[in-house]
């Protein structure tokens, strides 16, 4: 073998074995930190060329002092490398962070413009049908047509009350999603919560011949908004008894969940499919055919009033999730426990 095949023989082999050292070595981190990984991959680099120069240097004979300025050269230049391969690298990983959060700001705003359309489009048909219905009816009282002109002005009515209860919630679902939501916090009990709760959705729950229950195990308190949180709240009751057949049941029930305190909505409305509890609470859900329909006329939109709830739940630092359990789904708010005596701040 000629000197030159020599040295290069036993710079590559140096190198590599050096390489598989810190191979080992970066397997061993990544497991454990993304950052020590990739100083490890840049101080693994500076290594096996500091290793191969040296291993040549020694094949090669030098004289001592020769080595020792070879050794010199490559501890400094070894060093400098390793200082610009960190900073390099942090400059890449910064990169990738800010190429990353581009992408899903995009994402989100993709996702937002197209719930946008969606509520435009359900606010259009939802708007379209009762104004119809009012002109109509308006036309047939006008021209002396109307077999029951009483009838007609409750019917008049109820539209009424519909279109406003619809702008109302376009109203709060906007003030939510332009941050707009100012909570007036105070120390709130989760059994009158519920209790005032129950009392509203009584007479809705009457008129379609559902029993609805509720109980609150404990004394439970948070720091909310009563008129954010009743709103919630009444949300998920009035949607659960909308959708239970005629004998079935709604169960409300606030209980001590550990760390949080959890209000459970549970009704009968047959389950949602599992690829929809996912959009269960984006702004254009409109159910599904699976789920049992609402039996007052206000199937369509569901996802508008479910979307507050999120809102409200979230603006209180909660979450709120949905499950199917046998016979229907339960729709499942988390808050923070308020410890006693803890002193209040609105936000």
């Amino acid at each position: 073998m000629t000197s030159n095949l020599q040295v290069f023989a036993v710079a590559g082999l140096s190198a590599a074995a050096v390489g598989l050292i810190g191979l080992g070595l970066f397997t061993w981190v990544a497991r454990r930190s993304v950052s020590l990984a990739a100083i490890v991959a840049t101080a693994t680099t500076v290594a096996a060329f500091t290793a191969a120069v040296v291993a040549s240097a020694k094949a090669m004979f030098l004289s001592q002092h020769d080595f020792g300025v070879a050794l010199i050269v490559c501890v400094s230049a070894g060093l400098v490398s390793l200082a610009v391969g960190l900073v390099l690298g942090r400059q890449v990983r910064r990169l990738q962070t800010e190429s990353a959060e581009r992408a899903a700001a995009l994402e989100r705003e993709r996702l937002v413009e197209a719930s946008r359309r969606d509520l435009v489009a359900w606010v259009s048909h939802d708007l379209r049908t009762p104004l119809a219905g009012l002109r109509a009816m308006a036309e047939a009282l006008e021209d002396g047509v109307a077999d029951d002109p009483p009838r007609y002005y409750r019917q008049m009515s109820l539209q009424v009350d519909r279109l406003s209860a619809l702008v109302d919630d376009l109203f709060e679902l906007s003030r939510i999603q332009s941050g707009a939501l100012a909570l007036s916090l105070e120390r709130l009990s989760l059994a009158d919560l519920v209790s005032d709760a129950l009392a509203d959705a009584d007479p809705l729950a009457r008129s379609l011949s559902v029993r609805l229950t509720g109980r609150a195990e404990g004394t439970l308190a948070v720091a909310g908004d009563e008129r954010e949180l009743h709103r919630a709240l009444g949300n998920l009751v009035v949607n659960a008894i909308r959708h239970t057949p005629a004998g079935g049941v709604v169960e409300v029930v606030a209980r001590d969940a550990g760390d949080r305190l959890l209000l459970s909505v549970t009704d009968g409305c047959g389950g949602i499919p599992a690829a929809d509890l996912p959009h269960v609470f984006d702004v254009a859900w409109r159910g599904t055919a699976s789920r049992t329909p609402a039996r007052d006329g206000r199937d369509a939109g569901a996802g508008l009033g479910l979307a507050i709830v999120r809102g409200i739940v979230e603006a209180h630092h909660g979450t709120v999730a949905v499950r199917n359990v046998d016979g229907g789904c339960t729709f499942e708010v988390r808050l923070p426990p308020l410890p006693a005596a803890t002193a209040i701040r609105s936000t």
